[in-house]
């Protein structure tokens, strides 16, 4: 038996699925790895990119949202075959969730329910008050940089507004991350699809996994740091793997 057969074979016998994505998943509907060669960081200095920056420098929130009007891709993408792939993992009944390092909408786009996904490190879809809370849609905001306003503050209470996702030095958001906890410590199988693993807190959510008693398959590029602990490691593109993986699913 193959991997994709094994791993598909892995779905059938489960109860509760979680699959956790990382950047892998994202690159394939042309958002670059932040990391990566092109991503974001060889472009700007993540030093400019911390919560205390962000809050004590007009100039640094000038960078951030020049950043986040240039970077439009956050907004444009689509979903990709690993999205879709994903998606019917919920269709069939075998998702319990996705909790996610990414922060571009692209889950819930290709159908996974938004009480299904739990985001990490926040979304770029909205834009949040540091003062009042009040979110507001991330195209509205974006509107209004295009307009000639290079740091937009609240409308209602001129507080100051920031992207809805975390920064160098931010906490994960704390009932966020509770709830993938809890997940991740009783699912009876965890799927990891397009993660290094090695930006913590998120990547220890296949150890609690595996802590409880799940099996762990892993679906990336290149090796992790946890390949050796998984039942099924596939390494290669995950929109070429998942789809087909969901195929023999289907099949039987």
């Amino acid at each position: 038996m193959g991997e994709i057969e094994r791993l598909a074979q892995l779905i059938i016998e489960s109860k509760k699925t979680v699959v956790f994505t990382g950047a892998g998943v994202s690159t394939e509907s042309g958002i670059p790895d932040f990391r990566g060669p092109g991503g974001i960081w060889s472009r700007y200095d993540p030093e400019d990119f911390t919560i205390q920056r962000f809050l004590s420098s007009p100039a640094a929130r000038r960078i951030l949202w020049k950043m986040s009007a240039e970077s439009g891709l956050l907004t444009e993408a689509e979903p990709n075959p690993a999205h879709y792939a994903i998606a019917e993992l919920h269709e069939l009944g075998k998702l319990d969730c996705v909790i996610t390092q990414n922060i571009d909408n692209l889950h819930q786009k290709a159908g996974v329910p938004e009480n299904k996904v739990f985001e990490l490190h926040g979304n770029t879809r909205w834009a949040v008050c540091l003062s009042c809370r009040r979110r507001f849609p991330m195209l509205e905001v974006l509107q209004r940089i295009k307009e000639g306003i290079e740091v937009p503050d609240c409308p209602d209470c001129q507080g100051i507004l920031k992207p809805d996702a975390v920064l160098f030095g931010e906490a994960l958001p704390p009932e966020t991350l509770k709830e993938a906890t809890r997940r991740s410590r009783n699912c009876d199988l965890f799927i990891v699809i397009g993660s290094t693993l090695v930006v913590y807190p998120a990547a220890y959510m296949p150890t609690y996994a595996r802590e409880a008693g799940a099996r762990l398959a892993i679906v990336n590029l290149t090796p992790t740091p946890l390949d050796r602990y998984a039942t099924v490691v596939i390494y290669g593109e995950a929109g070429k793997i998942m789809p087909k993986v969901m195929e023999k699913v289907r099949l039987s």
